[in-house]
């Protein structure tokens, strides 16, 4: 079910990025049933713009997840070390742009992300090049020697903006994860997560008056922990238990 959002005004990427780019931010993730998505979508205020590219407004998407063989990344943050780091490739499917990113959690919930350009057809690894941009971002902190795709997800999605404060609210659905044995999980519900530079957003707000509150779930470490149950997983137990479909 794809979002009904013909009804506001498109914003542009470029203006999108100039504005409300929010590279260090914080981050609250929803997990939202197709029900009330549509009641949400008819309560956005008029300063509500939806990301338009070419006249196409949801956008399809590929991570592949690298970590270590003993899962350092993901132990980081099931254990909630407060600096960690996961590190992805991106592609773009809709306009073949690749680009390897690592988000830095440097506490006091605040991320940090940093892309970097990359090609296509290596998105499954982790080239000389890209392992040198990795160490750059994640500074003091040790990166693993081996470093292999563990998970990849893929959804849809659509980016909302809103004009007055440039808080951000992206919306995924159809969202697949699949391990490197081929094993998958979905989640037949929506994804929201706002993005702004502190306060809750507009959106936040948005979704409180809907009942939805913040959820604790990480594509990366939820959907691992949905297929590897061997992993530790106290802190997305009660989101895999009540959403996850195996």
């Amino acid at each position: 079910m794809a979002l009904n959002l013909t009804h506001l005004e498109p914003i542009s990427l470029e203006e999108m990025d100039e504005a409300a780019s929010l590279r260090t931010r914080i981050d609250r993730k929803y997990i939202v049933d197709r029900n009330t998505v549509n009641e949400i979508v008819e309560s956005l205020t008029p300063s509500s713009s939806v990301l338009d590219i070419d006249g196409r407004r949801s956008f399809s998407y590929q991570s592949v997840y690298f970590d270590s063989p003993n899962f350092d990344s993901y132990r980081s943050a099931a254990y909630r070390r407060r600096r960690r780091f996961k590190i992805r490739s991106r592609v773009y499917v809709d306009s073949d742009i690749c680009k390897l990113e690592v988000k830095l959690r440097a506490g006091r919930k605040m991320n940090a992300k940093k892309r970097f350009d990359y090609t296509l057809d290596k998105h499954k690894e982790i080239t000389s090049e890209g392992r040198r941009f990795i160490e750059s971002v994640v500074g003091d902190l040790s990166v693993p020697k081996e470093l292999k795709p563990v998970l990849t997800t893929k959804y849809d999605r659509t980016t909302l903006v809103d004009l007055n404060s440039w808080a951000r609210l992206t919306c995924d659905e159809n969202l697949i994860c699949e391990d490197w044995e081929e094993n998958k999980v979905s989640l037949d519900h929506f994804v929201f997560e706002t993005k702004s530079a502190g306060p809750p957003s507009c959106f936040d707000q948005l979704l409180w008056t809907h009942g939805i509150r913040p959820v604790r779930i990480s594509k990366f470490c939820t959907g691992l922990a949905a297929l590897h149950p061997e992993l530790p997983s106290n802190k997305w137990r009660r989101t895999l238990n009540r959403y996850f479909s195996y």
